[in-house]
């Protein structure tokens, strides 16, 4: 069973433009990259798949010249099928495993700018690097990431509910009955993550143990590529940093706590191969005065998530040993001591805050510090809205916790910004003596409902 994606309206609207340019569908693995482009292709009269890795000779048809007009037909006729411009959606998977592929890619919009072409691969990053030439302007890149809380929603039936929530606003709380089933189901989102496997596991079986067992699958997937992380870089520092990251999740990462006696530069060169390829996300810091964010960047201080906080539980089992504690404590702590116990809940909120944007483009997230002497002021994460910065901070309890907030707000003149909790919808304004009685205002967005973040402001 298919489970409706963000990025289906944004390939689906792609599909139907009269002019369009080949899409390079972008992420890690096993986000479910290709299920999307199959589900796409329901919209068009044929469907051609070429995977490079199952596939392999498919390579000998870009051997030599890069000539599309050659290409297509001979693909046509290794494939049995037709391939004609408006007709047909040529997917080209795992396209990595043939850089004059990718190559290629620029020419499909100058020779046949009627044809639908979309390619994904595993570690494409790398492969992209490495090219001389990549065809900018001419070819569209997407990003793809595990599934959102809403889409977790949407697969489990959920409809219903989702409707309610987001009819809900901080002027107008959704009732509390609803807003504990909200809470439950978020808990359980915190378990499976949103890996598409193991969502479907989870529908299918509610079984904890069994969707254990697939998120275990694809940690050993991740470490079964490690030998192709280019050959500079030693797949036990790539696995001990992997698992530290799991560790040191929403904290400064400190690259002496990985351990196994490898300098600096070794565990850094680690650490941006896993950044590069999408298992890995860093939180930067920022001055903050004003957009854009990076503009401020000091990559010397970065905050590390994982791509999904299912596959984190998994990764501390295997670092730490047993995890039975903290899931029990994910499925029944209340609602302030899940937040504030542990990286989970700040690790959903920056998860959620950078799918929710479009996928058309590349998202970074920051996050602000104050590096004065004995301050421990810290947002955990900042965005924009109408040209304004907006911090973002994970909180529970409606009393204390706001300090750092407060003092940022204070300090760089905002008016506007969200607590992101277990509370219900909210807001309540904040008398500014300190700054001639400046009136700023927080709403409290649940961490439910962050897909629904900047329609409060």
């Amino acid at each position: 069973m298919y489970y409706a994606r963000i990025i289906d309206n944004y390939l689906s609207e792609w599909a139907s433009r009269d002019t369009h340019k080949p899409v390079l569908l972008r992420g890690a693995r096993q986000v479910g990259k290709s299920t999307a482009v199959r589900h796409l292709s329901e919209q068009f009269e044929s469907y051609v798949e070429v995977n490079f890795e199952k596939q392999p000779e498919y390579k000998t048809l870009f051997q030599g010249n890069l000539e599309v007009t050659r290409i297509i037909p001979q693909m046509a006729a290794m494939c049995g099928k037709f391939i004609k411009a408006g007709k047909t959606l040529l997917f080209l998977d795992e396209i990595q495993a043939c850089p004059e592929a990718i190559m290629s890619l620029r020419f499909f919009k100058e020779d046949m700018p009627d044809l639908h072409v979309i390619a994904a691969g595993s570690l494409l990053e790398f492969a992209l690097e490495e090219l001389p030439t990549f065809g900018v302007g001419r070819i569209h890149s997407m990003f793809m990431s595990p599934m959102t809380f809403d889409e977790f929603l949407e697969a489990n039936g959920e409809h219903l509910l989702m409707e309610a929530r987001n009819q809900a606003s901080p002027d107008v709380p959704i009732p509390e009955p609803l807003h504990n089933k909200l809470v439950d189901l978020l808990r359980t989102y915190m378990l499976i993550g949103g890996m598409p496997e193991v969502v479907s596991k989870w529908v299918d079986t509610h079984d904890f143990l069994q969707c254990q067992e697939v998120q275990d699958d694809i940690i050993v997937s991740y470490e079964d590529d490690f030998p192709k992380y280019k050959k500079r870089v030693d797949p036990t520092v790539l696995r001990l940093t992997m698992r530290s990251a799991a560790v040191q999740a929403t904290k400064k990462f400190v690259y002496s706590q990985v351990g196994g006696g490898y300098k600096t530069d070794e565990v850094k060169k680690a650490l941006e191969m896993l950044i590069l390829a999408g298992i890995l996300i860093p939180v930067t810091h920022t001055g903050a005065n004003g957009l854009p964010l990076g503009g401020e960047a000091d990559n010397s201080y970065r905050k590390i998530l994982l791509i999904d906080t299912g596959l984190m539980l998994r990764l501390l089992n295997m670092t730490i040993g047993d995890v039975t504690q903290i899931t029990t404590h994910i499925l029944t702590a209340n609602a302030a001591d899940l937040v504030n116990k542990g990286p989970m809940a700040e690790q959903i909120a920056g998860l959620e805050i950078l799918r929710y944007q479009s996928p058309n483009i590349r998202h970074d997230l920051f996050y602000w510090l104050r590096q004065a002497k004995n301050s421990q002021a810290e947002i955990d994460y900042l965005t924009s809205h109408k040209q304004s910065v907006v911090p973002v901070e994970v909180k529970a309890g409606t009393q204390g916790g706001m300090k750092s907030l407060w003092l940022f707000m204070r300090e760089k003149k905002l008016m506007k910004g969200i607590r992101c909790s277990l509370e219900n919808f909210g807001a309540f304004d904040y008398i500014d003596n300190e700054a001639n009685g400046a009136v700023r205002h927080v709403c409290i967005c649940p961490l439910y409902a962050i897909s629904m973040m900047h329609s409060f402001l």
